[in-house]
């Protein structure tokens, strides 16, 4: 089971989705993206034609990835996500990208556990229905006022991410201190618990996670990782989006060797692999990246730390 080094999780060891149950020990899920847009950060355009898309789910899935995550609507800095009824893609657009690849991954993976990305509950209800498992709301039900209730009568899998205000709000937000950012993150995450709950959305089917880049700058995503642990208070596991971020990017700007050469595509999954290590070794069970591979070698040092890690009550 997922902990981590200073404190031992007492979390359920699996998460029940609309048809599997996912065993979350004793390694951690690894969940690919498959971005089908023309605008994501990091990979806008490059799976947007849905063969191109099901092509890398199934490339991803054959690298070892437990889950995919699709995503039809980038929510990077600056975007005018977070209002369905007037958001920079519609939901009739967003289940026309995202239907025909779910088809496509089913028919070639049957047994594949799709994740999709959103926040509207009438696309939540559409992929469901068209196969997909998980709904991985942004805005931890906050955005779409159905998205709760439709979750509960689908029995999915849901994951309740935590978002500061909206994407364009992003720039404009307050800086935080670093004492501030946890406090933030476990009230905000604590009240999406509270609209599942009354929803109806089942405890076994609801994963946590922090939403690195959601709201916050830079340096309060390393406060936030640091204190990631102290999340598992709310009883539920973590899932953790470090991959490609760009908090981590800038760090890279650091070092003399990017003093005159652009960050390539290799360096920023490499500071993805570090970033998910710790966000391991503190409690996340899920990690969500681009690179499989890369996560899963990560994943399995991670979790051997973890198996000879002492137990508080040995210290």
């Amino acid at each position: 089971m997922a902990h981590s080094l200073s404190k031992t999780s007492q979390l359920p060891a699996q998460w029940r989705l609309r048809s599997h149950i996912l065993d979350l020990s004793p390694s951690p899920l690894i969940m690919g993206i498959v971005n089908i847009t023309p605008d994501s950060f990091s990979d806008g355009g490059l799976y947007l034609a849905s063969e191109q898309a099901i092509a890398h789910g199934l490339q991803l899935l054959d690298e070892g990835a437990d889950i995919l995550d699709l995503g039809a609507e980038s929510t990077r800095p600056g975007s005018h996500a977070g209002d369905p009824s007037h958001a920079t893609v519609s939901a009739n657009e967003e289940q026309t990208r995202l239907l025909p690849v779910i088809e496509g991954i089913l028919k070639g993976r049957p047994e594949a556990i799709l994740s999709i990305d959103t926040y509207k509950a009438s696309t939540a209800r559409a992929v469901i229905t068209a196969g997909a498992e998980i709904v991985n709301d942004v805005s931890g039900l906050l955005w779409d006022q159905q998205m709760a209730e439709v979750c509960a009568e689908l029995n999915c899998g849901v994951v309740l991410m935590h978002t500061r205000g909206k994407p364009d709000e992003w720039r404009s937000l307050p800086a935080l201190a670093d004492d501030e950012v946890l406090p933030i993150v476990r009230d905000g995450l604590a009240a999406s618990l509270a609209i599942a709950r009354q929803a109806g959305i089942a405890e076994e089917a609801i994963v946590l996670d922090p939403g690195y880049g959601f709201g916050k700058r830079m340096n309060e995503n390393y406060a936030l990782l640091a204190r990631q642990a102290e999340l598992l208070s709310l009883g539920r596991p973590l899932l953790a989006g470090l991959s490609r971020k760009s908090f981590l990017i800038r760090a890279l700007t650091t070092l003399p060797i990017y003093a005159d050469r652009e960050i390539t595509l290799d360096s920023r999954d490499n500071a993805g692999i570090a970033a998910l290590t710790a966000a391991i070794l503190n409690g996340a069970s899920i990690i969500r990246v681009h690179s499989v591979r890369p996560a899963l070698e990560a994943a399995a040092i991670a979790t051997a730390i973890l198996a000879h890690a002492p137990h508080p009550e040995s210290l």
